[in-house]
């Protein structure tokens, strides 16, 4: 089970080049979305009405300008050969077939979910389907422990794709394996479901 934004996709390069379209200015000084969105020229940040709207529109495009993250795509084709992949997001449920979209036309041709809030009871009940272990792959710290809490018996994987927000990125190694690399990460992933 894997995320899509900054595990997939690098959802902020994205967002940023979007906003900026729309007279915005991305400031990346903390791990948050509307509190790094400025008007130019300004310290003035970005209303959270303002940002959900504008959050709502990037979603609703028909195309997504979001890049893969890197040594994702190949990663998941190993894995996809021995293990079946679900994409959980939490994208607006209006975003859905630009979404999957944008899956497909990336090489991410595997089921997607949409849920909303923490993701633990979603991959409990997944996890509950299938006889053999599952991994779990977010860059949230809340879904990881929502996870922990819900589905203990899942491994739990931390991965921020985008560079600039690793440093940021509340993490917690003691409880979940944090590794920002698809080529390691893929291999980890393998060896704890035993492929």
């Amino acid at each position: 089970m894997v995320d899509v934004d900054e595990v997939l996709a690098m959802f902020m390069r994205g967002f940023e080049r979007f906003i900026g379209q729309q007279g915005w200015e991305l400031r990346l000084e903390r791990f948050a979305l509307f509190q790094n969105i400025y008007r130019p020229g300004t310290d003035e940040t970005i209303s959270m009405v303002e940002g959900r709207r504008l959050f709502d529109a990037f979603f609703a495009l028909e195309r997504h300008d979001i890049d893969v993250a890197p040594g994702a795509q190949a990663a998941l084709e190993s894995l996809a050969g021995q293990a079946n992949i679900v994409i959980l997001t939490n994208a607006p449920e209006a975003g859905r077939a630009p979404r999957m979209r944008w899956l497909r036309e990336n090489g991410f041709p595997y089921e997607m979910l949409i849920g909303s809030g923490p993701k633990g009871s979603l991959v409990a009940d997944m996890a509950a389907l299938i006889d053999g272990p599952a991994a779990f792959v977010d860059d949230l710290l809340p879904n990881l422990d929502s996870v922990a809490f819900e589905a203990p018996g899942v491994h739990r994987f931390q991965m921020v794709a985008d560079e600039r927000l690793r440093p940021m990125a509340p993490t917690a190694p003691e409880r979940h394996c944090r590794i920002d690399d698809w080529d390691e990460l893929g291999a980890a992933i393998a060896t704890r479901l035993g492929l």
